[in-house]
């Protein structure tokens, strides 16, 4: 990366990072976050939690490094502990075995997937079937699918509609993983209506707010720069999304999980780079990024005009902090 001259005046335009606005942690993510460590500060560690409690490997390391513990088998839970659901969400199996166990538990689904469940389980009860748009093996999509012993059926894109074998179609309705591609996910509906066109919709999209908004940001961004670089893990469907619009609008895109991964030869030639995060990276990883491509050139730093999200979610009963505990909480961050 280096100074492109001024064609007119001669002058030295320096590198510039434009940062995608919103970015980063959604209220989901934050409140998931806050569970874990507010689980460590009132009942000490350790604190088991089913899954990565967010697709992010630094965010896992920092709460491993304060007390907690992850698993994915209910079996390496020891009797009476702790145990938090990671922001995925888990199948009613889970939660009945976590139960009979006797854990003492604390959900940090996000509620906007808890929507989801929600919704499955009253259109369950009045005999509907189900088409869920996600991807096979993300634990949102077990989570969702895991809400029903049968009659869902799960389409990964538009060619998975012709396969789907319900019981009956009158009563038919569709839900998505919310951390979707916003246009992937519309191709797909669209081939599902057109095969099924009494299917139901959901009242209100399943792609939560924090998915579209960011997508949303990198359209915008995108024709503004030279590259995009997503800062994200690669378990994370919300980051690899990010990436996947920015390079379906012809933006070369590379997502990182920190700055070590960044390659010099991806900014040779670069005047402008588009900076973002997925819902599950920190913004520390963020300006370490930041730093990084300034030690490769950059010497500016400019955020786009986006929306400013205000949405925060309550905590489950149990974890008030007070007094001494306060200062735990305090102390773990």
């Amino acid at each position: 990366m280096s100074d492109v001259p001024n064609a007119v005046s001669g002058e030295t335009l320096g590198v510039e990072i434009v940062l995608a606005e919103p970015r980063g942690f959604c209220a989901g993510v934050d409140r998931a976050i806050e569970i874990v460590e507010r689980a460590l500060a009132k009942f000490g560690r350790p604190i088991y939690v089913r899954h990565e409690i967010v697709h992010n490997t630094y965010v896992v390391n920092d709460l491993k490094a304060k007390g907690a513990i992850f698993i994915e088998e209910l079996s390496d839970v020891p009797p009476g502990a702790t145990l938090v659901f990671s922001a995925h969400g888990v199948s009613k199996a889970v939660q009945q075995e976590a139960q009979q166990r006797g854990f003492h538990v604390f959900d940090a689904t996000c509620p906007l997937v808890t929507k989801v469940h929600v919704e499955v389980a009253k259109l369950h009860r009045e005999g509907f079937e189900f088409i869920m748009i996600g991807h096979k093996g993300h634990p949102e999509v077990e989570g969702t699918m895991g809400q029903l012993d049968s009659g869902i059926h799960l389409v990964e894109d538009a060619a998975d509609v012709a396969r789907v074998v319900p019981a009956q179609e009158a009563k038919l309705a569709v839900v998505t993983q919310t951390t979707l591609s916003v246009d992937d996910a519309a191709v797909i509906l669209a081939a599902v209506k057109a095969r099924f066109p009494q299917v139901r919709e959901p009242k209100q999209q399943d792609i939560c707010y924090a998915t579209q908004n960011r997508q949303d940001a990198v359209k915008l961004l995108s024709p503004q720069v030279d590259i995009v670089v997503v800062v994200g893990s690669p378990t994370s469907s919300n980051s690899n999304r990010l990436r996947e619009v920015a390079i379906k609008l012809g933006t070369p895109s590379h997502m990182v999980d920190s700055a070590d991964e960044l390659r010099p030869e991806w900014f040779e030639g670069k005047t402008r780079v588009g900076l973002t995060a997925g819902a599950s990276a920190p913004e520390i990883l963020v300006r370490q990024v930041i730093d990084r491509i300034k030690a490769l050139g950059a010497i500016s730093v400019r955020t786009m005009d986006g929306l400013t999200e205000t949405v925060k979610f309550p905590l489950p009963k149990g974890l008030k902090i007070d007094g001494e505990e306060g200062a735990a909480l305090e102390h773990l961050r």
